[in-house]
């Protein structure tokens, strides 16, 4: 029972990373119908630069993390402005193919800049360990899941109270609409982008400093398990990213510990296939009819 607990607490710090890197998936694609596959290389990003201000400027965590955010909302922007923006009408296939280049050049780009070799994170948190019972939980896990919930709060905040929230939300219903009523939608766009993308670069760094490394490569798995998470939950849907994200990191989590860590990708990517068949639109997600 005691080893069971402890897979928890292990599955809950793994999944507000996934959870964290899931929200921008989700709050992109109920914007605009597009899955950004380049979002696991800005979180990639987001942990080399948060290596860079901690190894090399001397800054501490908060301040790294919170630059990191602001560097990553800048970038994610930017990416929206030439890469999918002049796209916004193609097809999806056009755009698709768009975002996994962008994500092949962002690892490039590191790759030349950085090298290709892994690198240890730098220790910015002094570890201490907490025994509860035969449970143990470290600073690093709090940290982790505080911080995760402190921003998935004011991701809440900013959605459900702000104007430029509503506007978001009635963009997601219908731009063409919202954009008569007033609203400018590249705005509220790129808007989507800047809060995804910082959440992202929080999430980079937040994982050197659970796994002590990074490499350039690092984004694409996680990505992809974060993808997972958002359609789990109901892609398009901000509590269901967050649901998905803590079931997928508890999920990996209990299948390393008692089915063996070669397995724990393929159990992700089949709860993916399961859940494209069983119920196609998540969890929390509901089927709408579109008129022909």
């Amino acid at each position: 029972m005691e080893n069971l607990v402890q897979q928890l607490i292990n599955g809950i710090s793994l999944g507000s990373i996934y959870a964290l890197i899931a929200l921008g998936y989700t709050m992109v694609y109920g914007v605009i119908k597009l899955i950004n596959f380049a979002h696991g290389d800005i979180y990639m990003v987001g942990a080399y630069l948060g290596y860079a201000l901690i190894q090399n400027v001397g800054l501490g965590l908060f301040p790294s993390i919170l630059i990191s955010m602001i560097f990553c909302a800048i970038l994610g922007v930017v990416i929206e402005k030439v890469a999918y923006k002049p796209l916004r009408g193609a097809t999806r296939v056009a755009t698709l193919i768009t975002a996994i280049g962008v994500s092949y050049l962002l690892q490039n780009v590191m790759i030349y800049i950085m090298g290709p070799e892994v690198k240890a994170f730098p220790t910015a948190l002094v570890v201490r360990n907490w025994t509860f019972g035969g449970v143990t939980i470290n600073s690093q896990q709090i940290l982790i899941f505080l911080t995760t919930v402190i921003l998935m709060i004011a991701l809440q905040v900013i959605v459900k109270y702000t104007k430029m929230g509503k506007a978001m939300r009635a963009v997601s219903t219908d731009p063409e609409a919202a954009q008569l009523m007033g609203i400018n939608v590249d705005n509220v766009i790129s808007f989507t982008f800047v809060l995804g993308s910082s959440l992202a670069g929080a999430a980079g760094v937040l994982v050197g400093i659970y796994y002590n490394s990074i490499s350039p490569l690092m984004g694409v798995t996680p990505g992809l398990k974060a993808f997972v998470a958002a359609v789990f939950g109901g892609i398009g849907i901000i509590p269901g990213a967050m649901v998905g994200g803590y079931a997928i990191g508890i999920i990996e989590t209990l299948v390393s510990a008692y089915g063996g860590s070669m397995f724990k990708d393929a159990v992700v990517y089949l709860i993916l296939i399961i859940i494209l068949i069983v119920k196609p639109s998540g969890i929390f997600g509901k089927n709408t009819k579109e008129k022909v």
